[in-house]
């Protein structure tokens, strides 16, 4: 990547399969293969001196699980039209659950409601920050903050046949500097090392393990870990609802100009 920071991939793609929900991508030596009835959420990002764009679809071989897919995309396009410049968060959130809740798939004769999971959020997104600060829920909250003029927000929502909740679970792929990381002395010239790198070829952008290798990198675990347990670097493991379930994800990017609401990564096929 001779651009360094200036452009790129704005975080690693996720390739999240059924009940993972978010965060999968494959380490080397991952020897999933894919399955006619799995459901894959591909979540993606670029970025051009550090303005990310977010976005994220799903894909199902098997048409059973349509209605699925349906509802999310539902539930995210209702989001992206709900948005808009002193537009309170919660309100987001409260019609976004209302739609996906409206819908219900059968899989192999039993039939699931659709559940929005609560604990997975849209995102506004700063200058080389994926997570800016504020959350857009999609479900029903309390949270009357507005969103503001200028702004970029990650418009994304998760549905589940599960529990409609999720946990940190498998090995861990994505990692990320902390924006605000505190200094601290580190003990090994590896961490040095390492930071250094991550500091030159990702700064605040998120990273995969399957990059430092690529970029060279080995025997980094020990010194990544010191650099995680210093909260320099934070770890953001699979999101994964109970297992046995399935999970879907849709996204968008917008960017509240003061007279429009642009969809920075709509596309023709999404």
């Amino acid at each position: 990547r001779k651009d360094g920071l200036k452009r790129g991939w704005g975080f690693p793609t996720g390739c999240s399969i059924n009940h993972v929900a978010a965060h999968y991508t494959p380490n080397y030596g991952d020897k999933t293969v894919l399955k006619e009835k799995d459901v894959v959420k591909l979540d993606f990002g670029t970025q051009i001196n550090g303005h990310i764009i977010d976005c994220a679809f799903t894909i199902a071989f098997d048409p059973m699980f349509d209605p699925l897919l349906e509802a999310v995309k539902d539930a995210t396009n209702t989001g992206i039209k709900e948005a808009g410049i002193d537009v309170r968060l919660c309100d987001i959130g409260e019609r976004i659950q209302e739609v996906m809740e409206s819908y219900e798939v059968t899989i192999d004769g039993k039939t699931y409601p659709v559940k929005p999971i609560a604990n997975l959020n849209g995102h506004s997104i700063g200058s080389y920050q994926i997570h800016a600060g504020k959350s857009v829920p999609i479900v029903k909250g309390r949270d009357a903050t507005k969103m503001e003029e200028g702004e970029m927000y990650a418009i994304e929502t998760f549905g589940s046949t599960g529990k409609g909740y999720v946990n940190e679970d498998l090995a861990c792929s994505h990692y990320m500097k902390n924006f605000d990381a505190p200094f601290r002395q580190l003990r090994s010239r590896k961490s040095k090392q390492l930071l250094a790198h991550i500091d030159k070829n990702f700064g605040t952008l998120a990273f995969c393990r399957r990059w430092l290798e690529d970029q060279g990198q080995k025997g980094y675990l020990m010194a990544l870990k010191e650099l995680c347990d210093l909260d320099i670097v934070r770890k953001y493991p699979p999101l994964c609802d109970k297992a046995g379930c399935y999970t879907a994800q849709f996204e968008h990017t917008i960017l509240l100009r003061p007279t429009c609401k642009e969809v920075v990564s709509r596309g023709n096929d999404y």
